[in-house]
């Protein structure tokens, strides 16, 4: 019982990678290995920790061995998801007032539906135990992922968010592809002059950060395509030549 089956992955599972953020635990590392695998996802990376793993991760994996093999370290979120045409933050903290104009969030089923008949990396981004993602590591999602759990306790347990999400992934989305997701290269584009955008137009100092969130957030949000940035992107550089001159 338990044993690895020698049964192919699902094409569309190779679209996801895992991104833990500086896991404290190494027992979590090898739980959210063992279920990374339960649902065809073998892609793990890791960010602000060697991948040397202790016996407890390889325990705790279980069959799932190949995948803390293949797994890579990086120092930074940005490296990690340097092939990832969208980068999906997590979080269980709840939001309220204001505050929800940063953070709006999809349900777990939402992001297999929303990208279906498209084709493109997908990183999936978990902070570390006890404290989640910072914001600074939020600003680097280009979506955000909550699991509805009961609000009295919310925060679950790290292996058992990305057993979640992997489930979610995997008994939605098994079609085929029709289209492509943002290249990599064309979304690091879009916030480099979103960002040279925001610091050439008038605007309070206090407010530039929020704009630049959102004028990025929103045009992520809709999923667009390479010729729908370039396009975008047109308008954007013009708009800031435009405030240079001036």
């Amino acid at each position: 019982m338990g044993e690895r089956l020698d049964v192919p992955i699902p094409k569309s599972c190779n679209r996801i990678c895992i991104v833990l953020v500086k896991p404290q635990f190494d027992g979590n590392i090898g739980a959210v290995a063992r279920s990374m695998l339960n649902f065809g996802i073998s892609d793990l990376r890791i960010v602000g920790r060697e991948n040397n793993w202790s016996e407890e991760t390889r325990n705790r994996a279980k069959h799932a061995q190949s995948v803390l093999d293949k797994s890579n370290s990086f120092d930074s979120i940005a490296r990690a998801t340097h092939d990832c045409s969208l980068v999906v933050g997590t979080s269980g903290k709840r939001e309220f007032g204001s505050k929800t104009s940063f953070r709006h969030f999809i349900d777990p089923e939402e992001l297999p539906a929303r990208l279906e008949n498209t084709e493109g990396k997908i990183a999936i981004i978990f902070g570390p135990e006890g404290i989640g993602l910072l914001n600074e590591e939020l600003h680097q999602c280009d979506l955000f992922i909550s699991i509805p759990t009961w609000e009295g306790y919310p925060i679950m347990n790290l292996s058992h968010a990305v057993s979640v999400i992997c489930y979610a992934w995997y008994r939605t989305l098994d079609h085929d592809i029709s289209d492509r997701l943002l290249l990599p290269e064309l979304r690091t584009q879009l916030k480099h002059e979103i960002n040279r955008l925001v610091k050439l137009m008038p605007a309070k100092n206090h407010s530039r950060k929020g704009i630049e969130e959102t004028l990025f957030r929103v045009i992520m949000r809709g999923l667009p395509k390479d010729d729908e940035i370039h396009r975008l992107l047109g308008v954007i550089k013009e708009s800031a030549d435009s405030f240079e001159k001036n």
